[in-house]
């Protein structure tokens, strides 16, 4: 026998199943072959879901009455526990089986957001306890999950007409203020004497809150909204024009000094060498410019826009109807997030070379 021959023998012996170890059993391979965060998961999720049932542990009722949809926020947590349990157990399997790699994405997904789907109950089933259970925390100022589920329901309508009213001034003023802060930050960056007149006044003016010029633009405006629009446009302009600037100030003059050798003009130079290559910096200048401009727009919504998840939030408060508000609040998070998400992934296909070097 050769020495290699001898060098696997050895090495099948050592990993060859003992006799009586059990490796062997199918039925221990099925107890291995399961998602165990996953079952973990189902089981806190079930755990939630009891605690949330009003035959489990009554509610401490409020007032004269008690909260409202208790029984089916029980429910509906109990059938997500049945199918994560059931996901927990088929996972293993379904990997195997896969034969598409979107499929194997999205059980990888799945895995990585395990940790989350365990902790996320364990957190409601707290704040379950701390305000429907055993009021700990005093009504009004705190509700359950319970109650933004009514709010959800019942109040959909006004919801839905705020967050469309939000989305359409936001639209409209960052529309605006990133027109305008891209032109002259494009401006800036290759005309000096543009730059010369210009840009002090960006330095003096740019670092001003726009929430600072509230009352004198309700003034000089013709409508609150008209007003509300010039302010987003103000908090979007200043960092676009600041990074575009920087950017096509940055690029490299070698990149102009082949242009111009192949004949190019100085139209073809702005618009395919300065701007394609300072691209990078004006989506940075986008991402800060979105959260300056969610900043003024629920501002404005407070102060004087008679419409808009700002304005949601200050009648909820008004008439303290806490539920309300933070179910706004939850609303104007998740549309908040889904737009970046949604500048990310427009910012992934326009810089495919630069994909994922920014993280959100």
């Amino acid at each position: 026998m050769s020495t290699l021959e001898s060098v696997a023998a050895s090495n099948e012996e050592k990993h060859a199943p003992r006799a009586g170890s059990g490796a062997t059993d199918p039925v221990v391979r099925r107890a291995v072959a399961v998602w165990i965060v996953g079952l973990v998961a189902a089981g806190a999720w079930a755990l939630f879901g009891s605690l949330t049932l009003t035959r489990v542990w009554p509610n401490h009722v409020v007032g004269f009455s008690d909260w409202a949809y208790t029984d089916e926020l029980g429910t509906g947590v109990l059938g997500i526990a049945s199918l994560l349990a059931i996901v927990g157990l088929v996972l293993p399997s379904f990997e195997r089986r896969a034969t598409t790699p979107a499929l194997l994405r999205a059980a990888a997904s799945l895995r990585r957001a395990g940790p989350w789907l365990v902790v996320v109950p364990l957190a409601l089933g707290a704040w379950e306890v701390l305000t429907a259970k055993t009021a700990f925390l005093p009504t009004p100022f705190f509700a359950p999950p319970q109650a933004l589920i009514e709010v959800w329901h019942d109040d959909w309508a006004r919801l839905l007409d705020s967050a469309l009213h939000s989305l359409a001034l936001l639209g409209v003023g960052f529309a605006y203020g990133g027109v305008v802060g891209f032109l002259i930050g494009v401006s800036i960056g290759w005309s000096r004497a543009i730059g010369y007149w210009v840009h002090p006044v960006l330095r003096l003016i740019g670092p001003v809150p726009a929430t600072a010029l509230l009352p004198l633009a309700f003034y000089v405006f013709p409508s609150s909204y008209a007003a509300a629009v010039f302010l987003i446009a103000l908090a979007t302009g200043f960092p676009v024009a600041i990074l575009t600037w920087s950017g096509v100030a940055s690029v490299s003059k070698a990149y102009y000094d082949v242009a111009r050798t192949l004949g190019a003009n100085p139209h073809f130079l702005v618009l395919r060498v300065a701007i394609p290559a300072a691209l990078p910096q004006v989506f940075v200048g986008l991402f800060m410019a979105f959260g300056a401009s969610f900043t003024v727009l629920v501002t404005a919504e407070m102060m004087g826009v008679k419409s808009g998840l700002g304005w949601y939030l200050t009648w909820a408060q008004g008439y303290a109807a806490y539920a309300n508000m933070y179910a706004a609040l939850i609303v104007m998070a998740v549309l908040f997030s889904s737009l970046i998400t949604l500048l990310f992934r427009v910012r992934d296909r326009a810089l495919v070379w630069q994909k994922g070097t920014v993280k959100w």
